[in-house]
């Protein structure tokens, strides 16, 4: 399906719908706020400040929605508070999506609102997030997923639009190893250092991983930091606000997301086409195979951890380690269609993720 055909899916879905869109000011639930600001019967966008966030991510949301023109509200929760959250659990982005997402439900429930959605596109699917098994448990509503977008595509159609976007809104406890406990000093000290790159460099996009005190900085572009009086200047105000050592990841840091069906030739016989995908997750094979009968014929065996999925000719076999195997399909773009049918139906394993 082209970007258009997905554009109007997504009007449809949100045509006359009452909404609260989970609102970062990321490149997803803008595009979805604009479309909703023009489709929906009310849309209301809800930022969850956390306590960690960067410190410039609030304050872009309040102008990316006043850019569009949708209500927007910020509402406020302190989750370093929650020792659940603050032990840094492996499942953490779990536990922080699941108390946004109630908060967002209350809201939801008090003012009537049909439903919520949030961002969550094809390519997030094919990636290990725990947080995802929120938008199940809460029954959160994802119209980009429904409308085939992955996140190339919606960068595509901000671009054409010229809609503004924050680039990247990751939650700062993400820079800290899991089971190392969160604090205010470690986030605070995070938030300081990138902000302090940016500022120096106009990069938008900056980490700072924190691991036992050692600052590991990663950016897109590595060349803007290879500067000698710049470099010593960020190892003293870094050290200035608690790190001990300062390092920088000469691999650079890549935010891209979209990843296909690998071609592997079927020896033999060459009109075996066969494409396959090794996921980062683990399936609930039981419960993919459930979700798989919308699609086709399924045989599903629990015991040997397999689903097999027939569709019109083509032949798909997914095996509870996250492998998709795809024969007998015309080529790669087909292939890469199968996986955008299947990947919504797909359930993980929720104790082998420790979600």
């Amino acid at each position: 399906m082209d970007i258009k055909g997905k554009m109007d899916k997504l009007r449809d879905y949100l045509h006359g719908k009452k909404v609260i869109i989970a609102f970062s000011g990321g490149a997803d639930s803008t595009l979805l706020a604009w479309i909703a600001k023009e489709e929906a019967s009310d849309a209301l966008a809800v930022t969850v400040d956390n306590g960690a966030m960067p410190a410039e991510c609030v304050q872009n949301a309040e102008q990316i929605a006043q850019m569009i023109g949708i209500k927007h509200r910020v509402v406020g929760e302190n989750y370093l508070e929650d020792p659940a959250f603050q032990i840094n659990p492996p499942n953490r982005c779990y536990v922080c999506k699941l108390k946004m997402h109630q908060r967002l439900e209350n809201i939801a429930k008090e003012e009537q609102y049909d439903a919520v959605v949030d961002g969550t596109n094809i390519s997030d699917l094919m990636e290990d997030r725990p947080g995802i098994m929120v938008n199940i448990e809460k029954n959160v509503k994802t119209p980009l997923v429904k409308s085939g977008f992955t996140s190339g595509d919606v960068r595509e159609v901000l671009k054409q639009e010229n809609i503004k976007y924050t680039p990247s809104t990751t939650c700062l406890a993400t820079r800290i190893p899991t089971g190392k406990k969160l604090t205010p000093r470690k986030i605070n000290r995070i938030d300081y250092a990138e902000s302090l790159i940016k500022n120096l460099t106009g990069l938008e996009i900056v980490r700072v991983r924190d691991d036992e005190q050692m600052a590991r900085i990663e950016v897109k572009d590595v060349d803007k930091l290879i500067d000698r009086g710049l470099l010593h200047h960020l190892d003293s105000e870094l050290k200035a606000v608690g790190f001990r050592r300062v390092t920088l990841d000469i691999s650079g840091q890549d935010d891209t997301k979209d990843q296909i069906m690998v071609y592997k030739p079927c020896k033999g016989d060459k009109n075996k086409i066969m494409f396959e995908k090794e996921l980062p997750y683990s399936l609930n094979i039981s419960e993919t195979c459930h979700e798989l009968e919308s699609l086709g014929k399924v045989k599903c065996s629990k015991e040997m951890g397999i689903a097999m999925l027939e569709m019109n000719s083509t032949n798909i076999t997914l095996f509870a380690k996250g492998k998709i195997v795809a024969r007998k399909v015309k080529d790669q773009e087909d292939a890469q269609e199968l996986l955008l049918k299947i990947l919504p139906c797909l359930r993980r394993n929720i104790n082998l993720n420790n979600v």
